[in-house]
């Protein structure tokens, strides 16, 4: 499948490209990709070192006549987020990508792509076996764990980099360039709860949902679409009364809009018409208001076998009203960027089984108060229905700085080439700029990168005539670095 690929320009970026993605990468289990990437660095004769975390640093000299120049990072990571469609069979700690060309996109077959961040590898790994591309000193850094915890970032240490200017190829628009992001944490609810014994008079129900786009939980989270988790949650509020729940197991990654969700519950012999009436009223209902934003969305309802054990009917109340008390989505807009989310949260996972149940949230914001203040909103939510809530993995957000030489000199670079300019922009996403910049300070950053469309989703697919116009403008800018 990755020959097609292999012919497509720029050929020394898709063929690193279809290298990266035949080497397993999950976040948290990069020891392969590292490897790789070490053997890569090595093989070029290039000045190659893994730091105490695992990021991959390697250093090129400046081309001839730019030795002048300030020196460049290059930027990406070598995790990529693991989904798959629920009937595709796909072993992410085994299989390389299996990548298809359709029209004017290369995308994955039933998962996610790796695109996110792997071009921005790929064109890194370009500059670095080039020989005919001009470029000032290089240190190219590729962080590990950027997609479940940001953990190469804020373990690289000080000191390490030399670099003047730091060049992120982590934005998945091209024609914008980045100049700031969100912070983000993490929230985990869990509670223990005995198992009740489920009476004889019981009947029992499956609901799963499916279908749903999904997508980056920080950059989709603007679009309205649907989050299986908090539709799941409707669905048995509508029969809070008369269910008791069995099990749940809904989405999958914090950064991932939920897109699947399993239920089973079980109610009284008696109940049985009531819930029915219930379940299908409130599906009907989905179906209508998501009509336009979730064409495919499959919601199926079905009766299957009693289990033995299940939430007790308090329990249930308990954890169906927390998640409903529980925001999702965007909780305030940026009051100084137009179009900009400030602040969200992603319902992210949540798993009933076993005497535990377990939500798991993703919070985003520009503003480290606002982070904070809907973190304790959700923790408070939680609490009073008697979840033990804990924060953890947070990172800052990354504070623009319209001062910044190297912003200036790429954007006019951008509408040289491309008569248009440039949408200067801070994006709703966890970029690793602003974790580096606490160790490196006087570091002047920007990020870019192609049209990446689904990124953390099965639909994510990268576009090559914009891979093209990307690789473009990353050489022009290599040209064009400031003297030191």
């Amino acid at each position: 499948m990755s020959e097609a690929v292999r012919n497509l320009e720029p050929k020394i970026v898709w063929n690193h490209f279809a290298d990266l993605n035949a080497v397993p990468r999950p976040s948290k289990k990069e020891e392969r990709v590292i490897q790789f990437m070490v053997d890569f660095g090595k093989k070029l004769n290039l000045e190659t070192f893994v730091d105490t975390v695992g990021n991959v640093v390697i250093k090129k000299s400046a081309t001839k006549g730019l030795e002048d120049r300030k020196t460049v990072v290059l930027q990406s990571h070598l995790d990529m987020v693991h989904q798959k469609n629920n009937d595709t069979v796909f072993d992410f700690d085994k299989e390389g990508i299996k990548m298809l060309v359709d029209g004017d996109w290369v995308k994955a077959d039933g998962t996610t792509l790796g695109a996110d961040n792997g071009l921005g590898v790929a064109a890194i790994m370009a500059v670095l076996s080039s020989d005919n591309i001009q470029h000032p000193n290089i240190e190219a850094l590729f962080t590990i764990d950027e997609e479940t915890g940001m953990t190469g970032a804020m373990g690289l240490k000080g000191g390490i980099l030399k670099g003047d200017i730091l060049l992120n190829l982590d934005t998945e628009e091209d024609d914008e360039i980045g100049m700031g992001c969100a912070g983000g944490i993490d929230i985990t609810a869990t509670r223990k709860y005995i198992e009740e014994n489920v009476s004889e008079n019981s009947i029992a129900y499956k609901i799963q949902i499916k279908g749903l786009n999904g997508g980056h939980s920080g950059m989709d989270i603007i679009k309205g679409l649907g989050n299986a988790n908090k539709l799941m949650n409707r669905i048995h509020f509508s029969a809070i009364n008369a269910i008791q729940i069995c099990e749940i197991d809904g989405g999958s990654l914090r950064n991932a809009i939920p897109r699947e969700s399993t239920s089973i519950i079980t109610t009284d012999k008696k109940n049985d018409r009531f819930v029915e009436f219930s379940f299908l009223s409130e599906i009907e209902k989905i179906k209508a208001e998501f009509i336009t934003l979730e064409p495919n969305l499959e919601i199926i309802f079905s009766s299957t076998q009693v289990p033995k054990k299940s939430l007790n009917l308090s329990t249930s109340k308990s954890l169906i009203k927390s998640i409903y008390a529980a925001l999702n989505g965007v909780y305030r807009m940026s009051p100084d960027i137009d179009g900009l989310v400030e602040t969200s949260n992603n319902i992210a996972r949540v798993i009933v089984k076993d005497g535990v149940i377990k939500i798991g949230c993703l919070t985003r914001s520009s503003s480290k108060s606002n982070k904070l203040d809907l973190a304790n909103s959700l923790k408070s939510a939680f609490e009073l229905a008697g979840f033990d809530v804990e924060f953890s993995g947070e990172y800052p957000g990354w504070q623009p700085n319209v001062k910044s030489e190297i912003l200036d000199i790429v954007a006019n670079l951008y509408e040289k080439l491309h008569g248009e300019k440039a949408n200067v922009a801070a994006c709703h996403a966890g970029l690793e700029c602003g974790i580096l910049g606490q160790n490196y300070p006087k570091m002047d950053m920007i990020s870019f990168g192609p049209n990446i469309k689904g990124a953390h989703s099965p639909d994510e697919r990268a576009q090559i005539s914009s891979t093209q116009k990307f690789w473009k403008f990353l050489v022009e800018i290599l040209k064009n670095i400031p003297k030191k």
